[in-house]
Order: structure tokens, then sequence, then C-alpha cells
């Protein structure tokens, strides 16, 4: 996955982007790019988007909310974001730092008190866990028997997502701390120390903290069930081509575990995920400080991808004139990616209801930046 994204920041590099006032002014050619796309990468259903600092500039969607049925896609429906839902796990402790509840530099002992933490984890911050250079392994710290098992445990989501920081912290790291290793476990870590913060369930403060504060009245946790209109939505999609099959929302298998939440159970309509981006283009729009902004952006140090908190962050992408955060996600049954440039003051989304989607998502976010007008 992390090849994929960083090929993709790579191959934005050569387009060109206009003035925000062009950008407004004519959506014509991001409708053809969309029609464009949809119809040779045929997805079974295709959104996207485009944000400058004031807000949503255009959006457009294109196929349909099942392969078996004939209810067209809308803007009403609600898209799961997979992984992209770290960068609001990020943001959400970037907001607890800021109010004074939380520390960036808080050592493990404090963050979990009682638990038997290993002396090799001596000296690693929360930060090392979030850039995903702890030295933490989803094949150790989660493996098979998680996801075969989780869906069904009755503690409480907080007990659950605790177990697994202490399946990761009573041990030596499996990997090499400061090497980038990409782990979902990481941030279900970070997920369980807000919650060791605010006594609260993550869900819980995610509501209280970043959606209701931003106005993101569609966003929710696992499988969408209902568009914002409070009729049908689009379903996710496994396979590909004629084997592709609709999963319906209700099926255990929709979504990943829900103490996976914190590193990637996130859902919400188009517009509201644009409304979410927009704090990129306005260093926080008053619910983050500036300067927290850029401790999201900036990508942690060593060799390996440029991440940042939640984000791939590549230094210097000529039509951005500065950094790119960039992010994908999925739960294998859908696909979002975010591309933001926040030097330029645009951000573009692409959505798709489908696991396989990666070509027709990235297939549209290229041709939506090269788009833009002068």
């Amino acid at each position: 996955m992390l090849n994929r994204r960083m090929l993709l920041a790579s191959g934005l590099a050569a387009t060109t982007v206009g003035t925000q006032t062009a950008l407004a002014r004519d959506v014509a050619p991001y409708e053809a790019a969309l029609d464009e796309v949809f119809a040779r990468s045929g997805p079974v259903a295709l959104a996207g988007g485009v944000v400058n600092r004031e807000g949503l500039v255009w959006s457009g969607v294109r196929g349909v909310r099942r392969v078996d049925a004939n209810d067209p896609a809308t803007l009403d429906d609600r898209w799961h974001l997979g992984s992209n839902t770290k960068a609001m796990t990020a943001a959400l402790y970037g907001r607890l730092v800021d109010q004074g509840r939380a520390d960036w530099d808080a050592p493990l002992d404090a963050l979990f008190p009682g638990l038997m933490i290993d002396p090799a984890w001596a000296g690693t911050s929360l930060s090392d866990f979030m850039h995903h250079r702890a030295g933490v392994k989803d094949a150790d710290a989660l493996g098979m028997v998680f996801f075969m098992t989780a869906r069904g445990d009755p503690r409480p989501l907080p007990e659950q997502r605790r177990a697994v920081v202490e399946r990761i912290l009573s041990n030596p790291p499996t990997g090499t701390k400061g090497a980038f290793e990409y782990a979902n476990a990481n941030y279900i870590l970070v997920g369980a120390a807000i919650e060791t913060i605010t006594g609260r369930a993550w869900e819980a403060v995610m509501q209280a903290e970043l959606f209701a504060p931003l106005g993101l009245t569609s966003a929710g946790f696992g499988a969408p069930t209902s568009n914002t209109a409070g009729g049908a939505n689009v379903w996710g999609h496994r396979g590909e081509g004629a084997g592709r099959a609709a999963v319906d929302p209700a099926d255990p298998g929709a979504d990943n575990p829900p103490a996976l939440g914190p590193a990637g159970t996130a859902h919400m309509s188009l517009t509201d995920y644009g409304r979410w981006l927009r704090l990129f283009l306005t260093d926080g729009d008053g619910w983050l400080k500036p300067e927290t902004v850029r401790r999201l952006a900036t990508p942690g140090a060593g060799d390996g991808p440029p991440y940042a908190l939640g984000w791939i962050a590549p230094p210097q992408i000529p039509w951005a004139e500065g950094p790119v955060l960039t992010h994908d996600g999925s739960n294998t049954l859908w696909y979002a990616t975010a591309v933001v440039a926040p030097a330029r003051g645009l951000a573009f989304i692409g959505l798709s209801n489908q696991g396989s989607g990666q070509a027709a998502v990235s297939g549209l976010m290229r041709s939506l930046i090269a788009t833009v007008p002068n």
C-alpha cells in the first residue's frame, strides 16, 4: 500500500495548478475528468471532489450503490475512509495537546499506568508510533487471531485496545526501532492513549472533539448503513470484474473489527471529508493551533517514506510549490485517497465503493489535478 501511495505522490509531480479564482470558475473540466476515468476504469461507483480554502469547490459521483442493482450513487452517500482515519486520530491527539490535556513527549508509563512495559521501549515517544517508527509489526501485534476473534469480543472497546497495547509493550519491539514499518497497531495504541487521557472511548472523543466541532454530521464508524438523507447508501464490494460482490453493511465482514477504529474505521460523506481536509489549508481554522498542524504534516526522521502523523508528506512537489499530504485508505471493500497541497490552498478527494478501486481513484486524482486551469 505504501509503495502505491508514494507512486501516486510522485506521479503528480509534473502537473500544473492554477489560481483558486480560476478553480471556482468552471467545473465542467472536473465533470469531464470524472466521466472519462469512470468510463475507462469501470468501478462500481467513483466520487471525487476539489477543495480550496473556502471549502468544497466541486464534487461529483458516477456509478451505482450496488453492482447487483441499478440504484445510482449520489452525493448524499457516506464513504468508508479506511486508513485515512489515522490522520484524524493524530489530529485528535493534537487537539488534546492544544487543550493542555496531553503531551507529545509523555512517557509510555504515564500514558498506560499499571502496564508492565518492557525496558526495551525506554525512550520511545507516542510520536514514534504515529510515524510508524517505534518497532511495531502488525503480524506480531495483531496477527490472524485478532482478526478472527476480535469481532466477537464482548469486552468494551477500550479494554480490547488496552489488551493490544499490553501485547505490544509487555514484550520488546519485534521490529527495528527508528526504522519505518507501517502498522495499524501503532494507531490502536494512539487511540488507547487518548482513551486513558480522557477516560472515554476513542469513538466518543472523536464525536465530541472532532466531528461535532467541525460540523461533520455524516461521520461515524464502520460500514455505513444509510445516506445523509436516511435512505439507502453505497455498499462496499469485494472482488474484481465479473466476480465483484456487494457486501451488506450488516455482515460482520463488512469492516475490520471495531477495536481497530483509530487506525481505520471512520466513514462520512464526501462533503464532510472536504470540510475535514480544509483544516490543512487554513492552519487548523481555529480547531487546531497552526504549530500543531505543522507538526502533523512533518515527516519523521530516518530512511523510508516521508511519513508524518497520519500522512505521507513528500517535501517538494513542483505543482504544489511545497509539501503534499497524501494517504490512501481501504478496508479491502472500499478505497479512498486524499491529496492536499497546503501552500496552494488545494485538496483533492477520490472515493470508491470497491476495494480494488485503487486504479480508478488514483487515475481520478491525477486527472483532477491536471485539469485545474492555469
